[in-house]
This record gives C-alpha cells, sequence and structure tokens, in this order.
C-alpha cells in the first residue's frame, strides 16, 4: 500500500479506494489503519454499512486491533465531523460515500448531490486540519465508479482494488496520484487473517506454469518493480469468416495490430485463424515492451513449437516489423536471472548495451521481428 501510494500516507490528502463490492477494499482499509494506529498515530474508522460491534468482529479476527484505532457507525455527515473535531485524529475512514448523506439536501444517500457535496465537505474537512481522509466506494457492473465522475477529480488519489472476489489474489493499482507514480502495483493475497502483501509476486505468476507451444515470459515493468509474467496465445484454425480475436488483459486492437505486422512482415498466413490471447494472473498488461512476447507467443501457437526453454522476451515492435528498445531492460534481466531464466530474446539497442553484463544468462538481439522469431524457436528444438 505504502509502494502504490508513493511512499505513504500525506497529511492532508485525500484518497478514493474504489472496487466491487466484496473484493476487501474494508478489509485492506481496516489492516491499514491499525497498523498507523499501533504507531502511536490515532485513526478514526467510519463506517455507514456496519455497526461498531460488527467491525469489532472483523478487527479481531483480521489481528487489526489498536488502542488508537477508534470506530463509529454513523452516517450523517455533520455528526462525522463533529467526531472529528472531537477526536482530531491523523486519519480517518469513510466506508463507504455511498451510505453519507448531509441533512440539508434533500435527496438520498448515494445520490449524485449527496455523493459530491459529501466529497466536497471530507476534502475542505483533509485540507483545513491536515487529516488523512481514506474513502471508500463501490464500483459499478461496468466497472466505474457508483456516482459522479467529478468525485475522481476531488480526491488526491484513486486506487483501484481488483481481483475476482471468489480469487485468492487481488490487484492494487493507482490510476491518478498527485503524491507520486501511477504505475506502482500491489499485490495480496487473501488469507484467514485477511489480506497480505505479496513480496515476490513473479514466483507467483510463474508458480503453474507448464512449457507448451504459445507460453512466453515477457519481463515488465510496473513502476519500479519488474515483474515476470507469461502470456499465453491460442491460434486456432477455424472454417468461420470473420475470425475471432479474444484478448483477457490485454487491448484486442493492440493484438490485432501485431497480428497485421506478422502477417505482412513475417509472411505467416496467420490472418485466416481464431486467435485467443491470456496474461496469467490477470495482470493488465499495457506498456508496449510486452508487443514482442506477444508475437512470438502467437507464431508458437501456430507452428505448434515450444519455444525456447527458461526464456524471456521483451521489446516493443513497429508497424515496419523493427524492434525498438525497451526502458529499465537490466532492470527485467536481473529479474529473470534471479527466478532460474537463463536467455532473453531483446532489442538489439538494448543488448548492444548489456552484451557481456551478465554470466549464465545467454542475451540474443534482434533487429526486426523475423530475428526474433529466429531466436526464441530455433529449428532444432
Amino acid at each position: 500500500l505504502d509502494r502504490v501510494l508513493g511512499g505513504g500516507v500525506i497529511p492532508g490528502a485525500m484518497v478514493l479506494v474504489v472496487g466491487d463490492p466484496g473484493v476487501g477494499k474494508s478489509s485492506l482499509t481496516l489492516r491499514a489503519s491499525a497498523d498507523i494506529a499501533r504507531a502511536g498515530r490515532r485513526v478514526l474508522y467510519v463506517t455507514g454499512e456496519e455497526s461498531a460491534r460488527q467491525i469489532r468482529m472483523r478487527a479481531d479476527r483480521l489481528q487489526a486491533v489498536a488502542d488508537e484505532l477508534l470506530v463509529v457507525s454513523e452516517t450523517n455527515l455533520d455528526a462525522i465531523c463533529a467526531h472529528v473535531e472531537n477526536v482530531k485524529p491523523a486519519l480517518f475512514i469513510i466506508d463507504s460515500i455511498q451510505t453519507m448523506y448531509r441533512p440539508d439536501i434533500e435527496s438520498a444517500p448515494g445520490s449524485v448531490s449527496q455523493v459530491r457535496e459529501c466529497a466536497m465537505e471530507l476534502m475542505r474537512v483533509a485540507k483545513t486540519a491536515g487529516i488523512a481522509v481514506f474513502v471508500i466506494g463501490h464500483v459499478t457492473k461496468e466497472g466505474s465508479l457508483a456516482g459522479p465522475r467529478v468525485l475522481e477529480h476531488i480526491v488526491d488519489t484513486v486506487l483501484y482494488f481488483e481481483g475476482e472476489r471468489n480469487a485468492e489474489y487481488r490487484v492494487l493499482r493507482a490510476v491518478k496520484n498527485r503524491f507520486g507514480s501511477t504505475n506502482e502495483l500491489g499485490l495480496f493475497e487473501m488469507r484467514d487473517v485477511g489480506l497480505v502483501d505479496v513480496p515476490d509476486a513473479s514466483k507467483l505468476f510463474l508458480s503453474e506454469r507448464a512449457p507448451e507451444s504459445g507460453s512466453v515470459i515477457v519481463p515488465t515493468v510496473e513502476g519500479t518493480r519488474p515483474l515476470l509474467v507469461e502470456v499465453q496465445a491460442l491460434v486456432a484454425p477455424t472454417p468461420y469468416q470473420p475470425p475471432r480475436r479474444t484478448a483477457d488483459s490485454v487491448d484486442v486492437k493492440r493484438i490485432q495490430l501485431l497480428l497485421a505486422v506478422l502477417e505482412k512482415r513475417v509472411r505467416l498466413p496467420i490472418g485466416a485463424a481464431d486467435v485467443y490471447v491470456k496474461v496469467a494472473g490477470g495482470i493488465r498488461l499495457d506498456e508496449p515492451a510486452a508487443d514482442l512476447a506477444l508475437c512470438v507467443a502467437m507464431a508458437s501457437s501456430f507452428a505448434g513449437r515450444l519455444p525456447r526453454p527458461q526464456m524471456v522476451v521483451c521489446g516493443e515492435v513497429g508497424l515496419s516489423g523493427e524492434v525498438r528498445a525497451v526502458s529499465q531492460a537490466e532492470q527485467r534481466i536481473i529479474e529473470a536471472q534471479r527466478l532460474g531464466f537463463h536467455a532473453a530474446v531483446l532489442p538489439m539497442k538494448n543488448y548492444r548495451q548489456l552484451k557481456g553484463k551478465f554470466t549464465g544468462m545467454e542475451l540474443f538481439g534482434a533487429e526486426t521481428i523475423g530475428d526474433a522469431l529466429k531466436c526464441a524457436m530455433p529449428k532444432n528444438i
């Protein structure tokens, strides 16, 4: 959480935590509140969805009980502001913004006007008193915030907490952060005691990997954190037209572009086949450095050939079929070597920069996508 926020909680900052109901937003903020309270800072947890007794039961289960962690069940914003003035906390939590209301506004809690005006009042309290505020908000089925979009413009930081309710892992990412990067990523595991940080995300995402055609590892970077992720592709012939293009955790338009490059520049007759692409673990793969790995995965599945064992692939692919350099290439290779990989296909510029720097890691440089495919899938494999 500290890493995603940019180093910690800033006094006077207003942080919006958004996610599906049941994903773990309350558990995350309750654990964070307890840690801050144990450090000697007073924290006020305001809940409009549960009673104070229910919060205490949850805190006992999560081992999140602290003397300086105070809980109040209230939805009237005027009463909440009075509590804040009396308690004078360093941090207070609003769970959730959709349950809060101002008595001088006639609309129901959760309405556009109530959510907007409550958020404005909370921002005023945070800035004038120098108190950090965490506001929990639910999202709709489409994944957008259940309330006016203006709420995201009011706050300093917007954190999205993602993951299926019954899944074991959750991903926290910042989509807006006035005090730090929006590229950092936090990974949590749901256990009996609540959410626990996963320090070695790369090992987690690769733990169930089986070497098959269409499976390629890409060393990506989330903010300052190198992360090894498995890209999977399945290319299958189809008698139907037009062929299907399906992508999970990757932009499908990006897949269509890379398929066009493969067909035009490498003469790979892949356009008439169904193509399915998936990123294992559900990590959203947006950076251009994953282009080359996606191309190798699709070509590998189409040809039915295994890529080179224990190999990682990274590079940006241009429309002319050239492979362009990526940033932080050395950090990516260090992470790959740490996890036991001993081969890497890189853009030629990065290859020249890193050649001779690694022992036990075979590096291959590629100027074009055709070169990369020859390095990644040699004929003797």
